[in-house]
């Protein structure tokens, strides 16, 4: 089966929305703030992300420059995020929800016309 960029990234999304989820609940649980139980899950979440998406994805090279790009720029919109549903008092479930759609359409935007984007 054949998927074009957006789909790839999408499905490579779901999976990393999951451990993103699951991380971010159990930081929660502990007792930790959204905002940081938000960084910490993006962070968990986000290698996976990175290094599928460069090599399935982008069929790009992941190189250390590029992670951390994409891990500063995306770690700042978590905590962004967390930030004001913490000052906010928005459920942690909206939250996720929330952080989930933005990272996705910031994610792939910034990925391929930054991050990965084809060398001329």
């Amino acid at each position: 089966m054949k998927f074009n960029l957006f789909s790839r990234y999408v499905i490579v999304g779901v999976l990393n929305t999951l451990i993103h989820w699951g991380t971010f609940a159990i930081f929660f649980e502990q007792g930790l703030p959204q905002s940081l139980s938000n960084l910490i899950a993006f962070c968990t979440a986000v290698t996976f992300s990175f290094f599928v998406n460069a090599r399935w994805t982008f069929n790009s090279e992941a190189t250390p420059m590029r992670y951390v790009m994409y891990v500063v720029f995306m770690g700042i919109v978590a905590l962004a995020v967390g930030y004001c549903a913490d000052n906010l008092k928005v459920s942690p479930v909206a939250t996720l929800v929330f952080f989930s759609a933005t990272s996705l359409v910031c994610g792939f935007a910034y990925s391929k016309y930054i991050v990965f984007r084809e060398e001329k």
